[in-house]
C-alpha cells in the first residue's frame, strides 16, 4: 500500500474525516462510506492508507473527447458548443442497464493508469477549440478532487464546466464544485424509490432530489433526464412520480428529457417504444413541464425547443446537431417575446472530431 503513495494519480482526498481504529469516513458521496485500514470503499476508488482517505483516480483518465454539448444532453446550457469531455473509472452505483458499462464497471488499478495534469487538460481544450468542460461517461463524482483543480484553470480561461451525473454527491462536495466555476449539472433520475432500491444499491432517492433542489438554490444550471427503461421505470405511475418530484424540487422551467434505452450490459429488455416516450413527454407538458424532450430518437419533433407560451419552434435538432436557432440574444421568444431558460450564449460550429 504504501508504494502507492508515490504514485501521481494517488492524492490525500479533500472529502473524508476520521473515525475511530484509523478507520475514515469517506464524504464525496453519500454513501458516506467508513473504510477500515488498508481497504476501499464501494467506488473502488477511495484507499485508507494509515487513517488517512486517498484518492487513486487523480488525474487517472479513462477516456477523452470534444463533444457537442448536446449529447450530454444539454438543451438549455451553451447550446451549440462543444465541451472536452473526460472520465476515470468506476461508479457508485449499481445499475445493470449501465449504458457505459465498459467504463463504470471496471475497477481502476492504480498503478496503471493514463495520468493527465490538470493543466494538460484545459491545454487540450484550448487546442481542440472547446467552449468548456465536462466530465461524463462514468459518474464524474469519483473525479472531483481533480475535477476542481481542472475547473479552477478553466474558469481562469473563460471555459464553462458541467456535471453528467447521478446525483448522489454529498453537499460539500456539490458545494465545492460549485466553488471551483462549475455551473451545470445534468443529473439521472433513474426512477422511483423500488428502482433506486432494486437496481442500484439501495441508493436513496431523496439525496437526488435533495441535489436537485439545493444546486438550483446555489445557482447551478441543471437539467433532468429519465433514462425510460422498458418494464423497470416505464409505467404511468413511476413517470407521474418522477415529474411531480421534478415540478416540486427543480421548477417547471427545468429541462427534462426522457431518453429511449437500448439493451446494455446486464439487460435484454427490448428498447423503449416510442409510444412510452411519447407519453411521458405529453404527461409532462401536461402536468406543466414547460421545456420536455424525447432523447435517442434522432428526428422526432420533441427533440425541438418550442416556446412554451406561443408555441413557436425555437431550437431544431436533429440528433445532437442545431440545425436551427431562433432565440434573441436576450434570450426571448422572437415572437411573443417570452423569456426562455438559457444559460451562456449560442455557439454554432462545425461538430468537433475524436480525440483519443
Amino acid at each position: 500500500m504504501r508504494e502507492l503513495l508515490s504514485l501521481s494519480n494517488v492524492r490525500e482526498s479533500l472529502f473524508y474525516s476520521k473515525a475511530p481504529n484509523d478507520r475514515v469516513e469517506c464524504t464525496l458521496c453519500e454513501r458516506r462510506c467508513n473504510i477500515p485500514p488498508e481497504e476501499y470503499g464501494f467506488c473502488k476508488t477511495r484507499l485508507n492508507i494509515n487513517g488517512k482517505l486517498y484518492t487513486t483516480v487523480y488525474g487517472a483518465i479513462s477516456a477523452v473527447e470534444s463533444r457537442p454539448i448536446e449529447i450530454k444532453p444539454f438543451f438549455h446550457y451553451w447550446p451549440g458548443s462543444t465541451s472536452l469531455t473526460f472520465s476515470t473509472w468506476s461508479c457508485n452505483f449499481s445499475c445493470p442497464w449501465c449504458q457505459n458499462w465498459t467504463l463504470s464497471k471496471i475497477s481502476p488499478d492504480p498503478s496503471n493508469v493514463n495520468y493527465c495534469p490538470p493543466e494538460d487538460m484545459v491545454s487540450l481544450a484550448v487546442q481542440s477549440g472547446d467552449e468548456g468542460l465536462c466530465a461524463s461517461f462514468q459518474e464524474p463524482t469519483l473525479l472531483t478532487d481533480w475535477n476542481i483543480d481542472v475547473f479552477k484553470i478553466g474558469r481562469n480561461l473563460g471555459f464553462y464546466a458541467c456535471y453528467v451525473s447521478n446525483g448522489y454527491m454529498t453537499l460539500e462536495a456539490l458545494k465545492a464544485l460549485w466553488e471551483s466555476g462549475m455551473d451545470g449539472l445534468k443529473i439521472d433520475i433513474k426512477g422511483d424509490f423500488e428502482v433506486y432500491e432494486k437496481f442500484c444499491g439501495g441508493v436513496k432517492p431523496e439525496i437526488v432530489w435533495r441535489n436537485v433542489r439545493e444546486a438550483k438554490k446555489m445557482g447551478f444550471h441543471v437539467e433532468l433526464v429519465n433514462l425510460v427503461i422498458t418494464d423497470i421505470n416505464d409505467d404511468e405511475a413511476c413517470l407521474r412520480t418522477i415529474i411531480e418530484r421534478a415540478l416540486k424540487e427543480a421548477g417547471p422551467e427545468t429541462p427534462i428529457h426522457f431518453t429511449r434505452y437500448y439493451p446494455a450490459y446486464k439487460f435484454n429488455k427490448p428498447a423503449t417504444s416510442l409510444r412510452t416516450l411519447e407519453g411521458a413527454y405529453e404527461m409532462a407538458k401536461s402536468m406543466g413541464m414547460l421545456y420536455p424532450y424525447i432523447g435517442n430518437v434522432p428526428g422526432h419533433k420533441y427533440e425541438h425547443t418550442y416556446c412554451p407560451n406561443c408555441h413557436e419552434t425555437l431550437i431544431k435538432r436533429y440528433g445532437f446537431t442545431v440545425t436551427r436557432y431562433n432565440i434573441t440574444k436576450e434570450n426571448r421568444c422572437p415572437k411573443c417575446h417570452t423569456i426562455i431558460n438559457i444559460r451562456g450564449r449560442y455557439v454554432g460550429k462545425k461538430r468537433p472530431h475524436m480525440l483519443t
